[in-house]
């Protein structure tokens, strides 16, 4: 894929990759940078995105310093021909930050469905997972609730200038 990069796009990648400057409009931002144009540097990242070269641009918000101290991924054992309908559910909620679908590991792991909750206290995190539950209900079978204990690096590949 990086054949199909030119010389601005890598720059571009190179600008962004860290995440784009908290301004009113980022994209004429590092366009000014680049002697480029907001729309030049919009269109370049979108085609990026369509060709695969750049997987996404979201938002990765620091939930700590929002003051969501308690972060935990509640897991769920529920019947695998439902649990892509049940996901969307769970994946619309407000305070559901990610929700996946992963494979079993029997005996020992038994649950395919994740949701990550975050909240000021671990009390906020439970009545929100009490939410979950009753959502899903009779389509739980087991269900736990994993807390982060420490902030891990959150980085994708980066490249060089």
């Amino acid at each position: 894929m990086t054949a199909e990069l030119d010389h601005i796009d890598r720059k571009i990648i190179v600008e962004t990759q860290a995440g784009l400057p908290l301004v009113a409009r980022p994209y004429e931002a590092i366009a000014e940078r680049l002697g480029l144009t907001g729309g030049d540097v919009m269109a370049r990242l979108r085609r990026m995105v369509e060709a695969g070269i750049v997987r996404r641009i979201g938002v990765v918000p620091n939930h700590y310093a929002l003051g969501l101290s308690a972060n935990g991924m509640s897991v769920w054992d529920v019947d695998d021909a439902r649990a892509r309908d049940l996901g969307r559910a769970l994946g619309a909620l407000d305070f559901v930050s990610h929700c996946y679908l992963r494979p079993r590991r029997p005996p020992v792991w038994p649950y395919n469905l994740f949701a990550m909750v975050h909240g000021a206290s671990r009390e906020e995190v439970e009545e929100k997972r009490a939410v979950i539950a009753g959502l899903l209900g009779t389509a739980v079978r087991a269900h736990d609730i994993l807390y982060s204990t420490r902030i891990l690096k959150k980085t994708g590949l980066r490249i060089a200038a």
